[in-house]
């Protein structure tokens, strides 16, 4: 591949990333161990890589120390995002009830408006129902209990909570929770001559990306080899194989692989904010291009997806998102 630039002897194309405009929620999940909560909130994030067919995609963004959670106990922060509010008001209370009501010892909260959780965000968000959906599952039997928080900004919120009895006590759950304007289809994408080293820098990229706030990477683990552009031949299908980034179509389309490239591999993230798409993309390529195989081959090329900017209006330009270091 002859890159526009390089960067650690890896050849980077100088186009950009195209994504565009999400809804998106925090949700905090909490359980009276750590190993209760890894499994509801596995559960919860279940089949949703991709809006096209999972209505939301969702993904853990990272675990919480005890001191961090609503009730001081083992949790985990999970990011969903959706083209639409009321795909979310859709979506949420639907998993919630399926996948957190039904966990042993589970709660659920909002985590838009909390200390530590949504640093820098200090306008209030739209609402999601959430208990207030679920609480009818108490028959009557559940109740309700209003706090009174102080939010980031020092403004007093009244937060609502149910207790819904299940078998194992109390179901806890706020009422609704937050939801904000959100960025999706933020991406890259890396070439190699080999599985192996392809592999290898994928895991390497995403790694690098976890531990970073505000962004997801919902595909499984972190990456997908499905790439897809708009549209098919088929008139259902809204979205079809990426052909020019397809091996085995070489010569039957206009590919746009490097000579050489066996394998390629695209790393998609959906993120609260454009600043935090472009750390987790900086983050990300970084560790990419570093990482080498037992064999000590590396990346032959990295490029992005986008639609000539006919899709979404966020655009992250390689270059400009590479500019400053790690």
């Amino acid at each position: 591949m002859t890159g526009d630039f390089n960067l650690d002897g890896v050849p980077i194309r100088d186009t950009f990333a195209e994504a565009f405009d999400m809804k998106a929620t925090r949700l905090i999940v909490t359980a009276a161990d750590q190993r209760w909560c890894h499994d509801a909130a596995m559960a919860m994030v279940g089949f949703g890589t991709s809006v096209i067919a999972c209505g939301v995609e969702i993904a853990i963004e990272r675990v919480l120390h005890e001191s961090e959670t609503p009730d001081q106990r083992p949790g985990i922060a999970i990011l969903a995002f959706a083209v639409s509010g009321r795909e979310l008001e859709k979506q949420i209370p639907r998993r919630a009830g399926q996948c957190i009501l039904t966990c042993p010892t589970a709660s659920i909260y909002g985590g838009m408006m909390r200390d530590g959780i949504n640093a820098g965000r200090s306008s209030i968000p739209k609402r999601i129902p959430l208990g207030k959906s679920l609480r009818f599952f108490g028959d009557g039997y559940q109740i309700s209990k209003s706090i009174t928080l102080v939010d980031e900004a020092g403004r007093d919120q009244v937060r609502r909570y149910w207790r819904i009895p299940v078998m194992d006590g109390e179901f806890v759950c706020e009422h609704d929770v937050g939801r904000v304007d959100a960025i999706g289809g933020g991406n890259f994408i890396l070439f190699g001559r080999c599985l192996s080293s392809v592999t290898i820098a994928c895991r390497a990229a995403v790694d690098a990306m976890s531990p970073l706030p505000g962004i997801i990477t919902p595909f499984p683990g972190g990456a997908t080899r499905s790439g897809s552009k708009v549209g098919s031949k088929y008139p259902s299908v809204f979205a079809s194989t990426n052909d020019r980034f397809c091996p085995s179509l070489r010569g039957q389309t206009d590919s746009l692989l490097p000579d050489d490239a066996a394998v390629a591999i695209e790393i998609v993230l959906d993120g609260l904010t454009a600043d935090e798409i472009r750390s987790a993309m900086n983050a990300g390529i970084r560790a990419a291009c570093k990482a080498k195989s037992d064999s000590g081959r590396k990346l032959i090329g990295i490029t992005a997806g986008n639609y000539g900017g006919q899709l979404g209006r966020h655009h992250f330009h390689l270059r400009d998102v590479l500019k400053d270091g790690p």
